[in-house]
Formats: structure tokens, sequence, C-alpha cells
């Protein structure tokens, strides 16, 4: 067995490992260094940054939620690229199935949707 072919694989990522330590160990030299308050505050999409609340501050469960479903249905969704690539070779069986998928997909979409998972309180 010959390692030959993946030589180009191995200098890829040789390449892109020396390009990130390079650019973390540059960034401190090269980089601006006119620092004031207003940088070195904490960015909270332009709203005045406050103090967190005793506790460490907990966030609601609906924020966790709304993470997983997304995290749920993105992965769903990223099924569809491997049947769209081989669509031809699965015929109409394949056709079928995904049908099917898609409409599990949605029913569950639409049971999440009516019991109020997708509201931004």
């Amino acid at each position: 067995m010959s390692l030959s072919p993946y030589i180009p694989i191995v200098g890829l990522f040789a390449l892109g490992a020396g390009f990130a330590l390079f650019s973390v160990a540059i960034a401190p030299f090269v980089g601006p260094r006119r620092y004031n308050r207003a940088k070195l505050d904490a960015y909270e999409c332009g709203i005045e940054p406050t103090p967190q609340p005793i506790g460490g501050g907990r966030f609601p469960v609906k924020f966790y939620l709304t993470a997983m479903l997304f995290i749920v249905f993105d992965i769903e969704i990223i099924f569809l690229y491997p049947w769209a690539v081989s669509f031809e070779a699965l015929g109409v069986f394949g056709f079928v199935e995904m049908v099917l998928f898609i409409i599990t997909v949605f029913v569950a979409y639409a049971y999440v949707w009516r019991r109020g998972g997708l509201d931004w309180d």
C-alpha cells in the first residue's frame, strides 16, 4: 500500500496549521495598540453592558430549547445533500423515502410551531 496519494492532504493540513500558527504568533506584533475604554468593554449588540447577576446569571430554559431545535432541524436538513447527489442512482425508492422523511420533518416542525417553541419572547 502506497501512501503517496495522501501527500497532498498532509501538505494541505500542514499549510493550514502553519498559517494558523503564523497568524496567532504575528498578531501581537502587527496589530493596532490604540486601546480605550470602549474597546475593552464587553460588547452586547449595541446595548450598554450590565454586570452579571449574582449566581453566574442563568439562561432561561427556552434559550436551550431553541438551540436544540435549531441543531435537530439543521442536522435533519443536512441529510438532503447526500440524497440530492445520489438522486438518480436511488430511483423511485429513494424519492419515496425522501418524501416520507420530509413529511416527518414537516410534522415535527408543525408540532414545535403549534406548541410555541418558535416564539421569541
